[in-house]
């Protein structure tokens, strides 16, 4: 089994769908379907099962996709150590970072690094939190950035807080909040960690407890603080929403979120890495270099 065929299985189990799997391989139907077969004669068991409701892999495919994940995975610990033995700054990053991350603050970021070490191939997958995390866990990438409070027992450095809002149309006084229509934040939550709050509606919900004796009336629930940004502007209800997602040019009434004590209430975006990874060369320059970032 070679490093194609391992990528080959794990898109399979990702996608559950040859159709799918054959274009993240930019290759045809038939030309994966082909591989398959050839890999069955070669292991003599089924890899794949069809139905009507789509392709899924046998136990024995499932086997054989596990371990391809776990051969990726070995083949590039055994590329970074080779390439760091020399101590060059080349090589392959792989980073994990929380989708907004992605979108408003790595861009320029990454432009910076690849101009400071244009020898260093930069490979990122966007995703939720907990699924970053997943993927450290794995070692599946290098350096990891996280919004919100995770266990990690590794090395960890904070890039930046923000504060949590509510935010509305009009003004509103907190007194008023139980009687008035709540559009819910609520994050989509992964297959694996569907029984798991996620830590920023367990604050927000601490925050409410605090205060309130009732629950919350909430009319809507959405996915994106866009779009509960959106609701609030057309006068629908109030939400409660990261500060770094509200503008003055959105015209918003804004009321930072502060516990009986006095302490307001934040949210963390956290870089998180392994120490041991700093003995590669790409990772060490790359915490630096975020280190040294005013995000």
């Amino acid at each position: 089994m070679n490093e194609k065929d391992c990528i080959m299985l794990q898109y399979l189990a990702e996608e559950q769908s040859l159709t799918k799997a054959a274009e993240r391989l930019y290759i045809t139907q038939p030309a994966l379907t082909y591989r398959i077969q050839q890999m069955e004669k070669e292991y003599g068991v089924p890899i794949i099962a069809k139905s009507s409701k789509g392709t899924r892999l046998t136990p024995e495919g499932s086997y054989l996709a596990d371990y391809a994940k776990k051969t990726l995975i070995d083949l590039h610990k055994m590329k970074d150590y080779i390439t760091g033995m020399r101590n060059e700054v080349k090589g392959t990053l792989r980073l994990g970072v929380a989708s907004y991350f992605g979108l408003y603050k790595l861009p320029p970021l990454l432009k910076m690094f690849n101009e400071a070490c244009p020898d260093v191939q930069i490979h990122v997958t966007s995703a939720l939190s907990p699924e970053i995390l997943d993927l450290l866990h794995q070692e599946a990438i290098h350096v990891g950035i996280i919004r919100g409070e995770y266990p990690w027992f590794d090395a960890k450095y904070l890039l930046h807080d923000e504060p949590i809002i509510i935010i509305s149309k009009e003004e509103i006084a907190l007194e008023q909040l139980p009687e008035l229509p709540h559009i819910l934040y609520y994050e989509p939550r992964i297959k694996a960690l569907s029984q798991t709050q996620s830590p920023f509606s367990e604050t927000i919900q601490a925050w409410w407890h605090e205060r309130y004796s009732v629950p919350p009336t909430i009319t809507m629930r959405v996915d994106t603080y866009e779009t509960c940004k959106e609701m609030v502007k057309q006068g629908l209800g109030y939400s409660i929403v990261p500060g770094v997602f509200v503008k003055p040019q959105d015209g918003l009434y804004t009321i930072p979120l502060i516990r009986k004590s006095g302490d307001p209430i934040k949210r963390n975006t956290w870089m998180l890495y392994r120490n041991s990874s700093l003995d590669l060369a790409i990772v060490n320059r790359y915490v630096q270099f975020m280190k040294n970032q005013h995000i």
